[in-house]
């Protein structure tokens, strides 16, 4: 994830720390119904005063980590930073561009950089693609030159409109945005995301549909985000699929199931498996936390860590 008002298609993840023509996945999550939490976010009280972990998560380096700062968004950008850090993350992602320079000053990269779309405003409308196409050309030279590898696009919800239509759409638009990626180097990624429980009508919710996308737009620089939490809803069977569908895959996600909260035993997924398998794959690329807390943040957030650390 995570995000990206929204949803009706007015170019404002927000009006934050993101372009104008962004929705930040903060701001969407507490003003939509349809998120991942089900409003857990705005139900659990966060301490006023959060304690850092009391050591730094021992790291093997074979999974490199980043954090997606709507999960944290009462915790200040800089305290984020500085608590990521301590952790032993190297990014903290899904940042407008003004947040940049601050992840930067702490030693980090924003893994995945937010994009000209929103979730349910995106690429599978022809409509919105030159409003679309000038704000990725508008971006995509600044992440660059932020130095950052990544940023996030969107399909679309269906809206009545066909998966295939859907898709040529896609095709279309993100074809008019892939030279200049390929000429900067940044990957632009489209992320998968489950229509049955969070993000209901949204099209790009399986990952042959996605897989397929990557497949006709042709270019090493559109990749899929594999959200890990999404998908696992969606279809299970997380491992089989992201070693048959590697080539396509960009980035992850985590969260747990159910619920997208810590990563731990309490939910259905085995991480520590899912990170080895996609380490045992050769990937070089970032795994971003995307779980919301119940408990102290940080703590849960230096678990998470650990247990992906593999």
């Amino acid at each position: 994830m995570h995000i990206h008002d929204d949803d009706v298609g007015v170019p404002t993840r927000s009006v934050d720390s993101h372009h104008p023509q962004h929705i930040a996945r903060r701001t969407f999550v507490h003003s939509a119904l349809g998120m991942a939490t089900g409003g857990v976010l705005s139900q659990v009280p966060l301490p006023a005063v959060v304690s850092l972990p009391l050591a730094t998560a021992a790291s093997s380096g074979r999974i490199r980590q980043s954090v997606c700062q709507w999960c944290y968004d009462r915790i200040p950008l800089s305290d984020l930073c500085a608590a990521a850090k301590r952790i032993g993350l190297l990014s903290v992602e899904l940042l407008g561009e003004k947040d940049w320079t601050t992840v930067k000053s702490y030693g980090l990269t924003c893994a995945m950089a937010n994009g000209p779309s929103t979730i349910t405003v995106g690429f599978n409308r022809a409509s919105e693609h030159d409003r679309l196409i000038a704000e990725s050309n508008r971006l995509l030279p600044l992440v660059a030159a932020a130095g950052l590898p990544n940023m996030i696009v969107f399909s679309g919800n269906r809206d009545g409109m066909s998966d295939g239509e859907g898709l040529a759409n896609c095709v279309t638009g993100l074809k008019r945005i892939t030279p200049l990626a390929e000429q900067l180097g940044v990957t632009v990624c489209m992320e998968l995301l489950n229509s049955k429980v969070d993000h209901k009508d949204y099209m790009c919710d399986r990952t042959p549909w996605g897989a397929e996308l990557v497949r006709q737009v042709g270019s090493p620089r559109f990749k899929l985000l594999y959200d890990i939490y999404h998908m696992q809803i969606m279809e299970g069977d997380v491992i089989r699929t992201i070693r048959d569908n590697f080539g396509a895959i960009g980035h992850f996600h985590t969260g747990g199931v159910p619920g997208r909260n810590e990563i731990d035993e309490s939910q259905e997924l085995f991480y520590p498996a899912v990170m080895r398998a996609i380490a045992d794959l050769g990937y070089t690329g970032f795994v971003g936390q995307e779980f919301i807390p119940l408990r102290d943040p940080l703590t849960s957030l230096a678990q998470g860590v650990k247990i992906c650390d593999v």
